[in-house]
């Protein structure tokens, strides 16, 4: 198929991704030097960078779908070529409709034809439309979504509040923020602004990111007498990514609200804990008796279901998908920290404060083990290990990790 076929004022070329080929921007026409941002320079959003994503968003609907194990309707409010609804209408099995939508004319005009290019013209619907004004219109009982997934360039937040109204009762939010200065402290202000959380730049900044909107998204959806549940989340590249249920009645959101809290952190010795009252500032911490700082309020339940992480396992391994090794790695990570649910520590950051040279992390990870404590790798950093351990016991058996290895050479 070529260009010719659909008349663009900018050039396009065909790529595929999943199961769909697509018609896309090309992207190397719109930057004039390579530090230029590609995706934004083009007159209709997309990055490719993002196809994990989009595999991983397809997996979690397919799960969400078998769990329900009826037919689903999805909206996709900033769809930009419209690539991601089109995969769910091809890839996710039992998939009964689609809206997408996007108020840039030339971005309606392109995912249209895209649509119709896939053959999927009966089952999803393209408009053009601004996305809170489009979710608007779908609060009432019989024109929610099962599914709503918001990708947009930069922060949800702005979409919360009309993506919970037009969800039914049991619906799945998927989010992503691209944000992440705000969100890993180095723009507090903004955070405050945007979250309603304060932030911490820490070694395990890109969690806090998760849990900061896991408790924006879970106080957004109180105020509506919504509860919400995360079941999966991942930390990628340069995004967050997180996806809830979303559960109606006034008990609910009350239970969501028990689990907003604070984390405290002690940059001495690195010591956190979870604290679910307001804090006084002035808080030492119980091992060095520094002087703690805190994140918060942030969402200090679980961030992961294992049996849903289970069903995107199950998933992951059917499919024929470019990135299947990393998404095949990611999920085995995931799901072996899921029944841990302390905070990360990054082993380098104990061997810069102790002078000492950092081990390797897996044989870290089995030597906490054999001190009979839970550890595990943990996707959100290659040098983290999320543990049941103290950060003292941490430099203790650091120690003795490197004095044997010592011995041994």
């Amino acid at each position: 198929m070529s260009q010719d076929i659909f008349k663009a004022d900018f050039p396009l070329e065909i790529v595929q991704e999943g199961k769909v080929k697509i018609f896309v921007p090309k992207l190397k026409a719109f930057v004039k030097s390579p530090s230029e941002y590609a995706p934004s320079k083009a007159p209709v959003f997309y990055n490719p960078v993002m196809e994990l994503n989009r595999d991983m968003a397809v997996l979690a609907l397919q799960a969400y779908q078998r769990m329900l194990n009826r037919e689903i309707s999805v909206c996709e409010p900033l769809t930009g070529c419209g690539v991601r609804g089109i995969r769910f209408a091809r890839e996710v099995k039992g998939v009964k409709e689609v809206l997408i939508s996007d108020i840039n004319e030339r971005a309606f005009q392109l995912a249209k034809h895209n649509v119709q290019m896939n053959h999927l013209d009966e089952r999803v619907t393209v408009k053009n439309e601004e996305a809170n004004s489009l979710l608007g219109c779908h609060g009432a009982p019989h024109k929610r979504f099962d599914v709503i997934d918001i990708d947009p360039f930069g922060s949800p937040v702005p979409y919360l509040d009309s993506a919970i109204r037009a969800l039914h009762d049991g619906g799945l939010l998927a989010l992503t923020a691209t944000d992440m200065a705000p969100l890993c402290g180095v723009h507090p202000k903004a955070c405050i602004r945007k979250y309603g959380g304060k932030p911490l730049r820490t070694e395990y900044c890109h969690e806090l990111a998760v849990r900061i909107l896991a408790g924006c998204l879970a106080t957004t959806a109180a105020k509506y007498d919504m509860g919400t549940s995360v079941v999966f989340c991942h930390s990628t590249d340069h995004y967050i990514r997180i996806y809830a249920l979303i559960r109606y009645g006034a008990r609910k959101a009350d239970e969501s609200i028990k689990e907003i809290g604070y984390i405290l952190h002690c940059f001495n010795c690195f010591h956190r804990e979870i604290a679910k009252e307001t804090i006084s500032t002035s808080g030492t911490c119980s091992e060095c008796d520094s002087k703690l700082s805190f994140a918060g309020p942030l969402w200090i339940g679980k961030i992961f279901d294992s049996e849903f992480c289970d069903v995107m396992e199950d998933e992951a391994r059917k499919r024929m998908l470019r990135l299947k090794e990393r998404i095949r790695k990611m999920l085995a990570l995931i799901k072996s920290e899921t029944e841990i649910p302390n905070l990360y520590y990054v082993v380098d950051k104990f061997c810069q404060k102790l002078n000492l040279p950092s081990p390797p992390v897996r044989a870290f990870v089995e030597s906490l083990r054999k001190e009979g404590v839970k550890a595990s790798l943990t996707h959100f950093n290659s040098r983290g290990i999320r543990t049941s351990a103290s950060a003292i016991c941490m430099r203790e058996i650091l120690r003795n990790v490197l004095k044997n290895r010592n011995r041994l050479e």
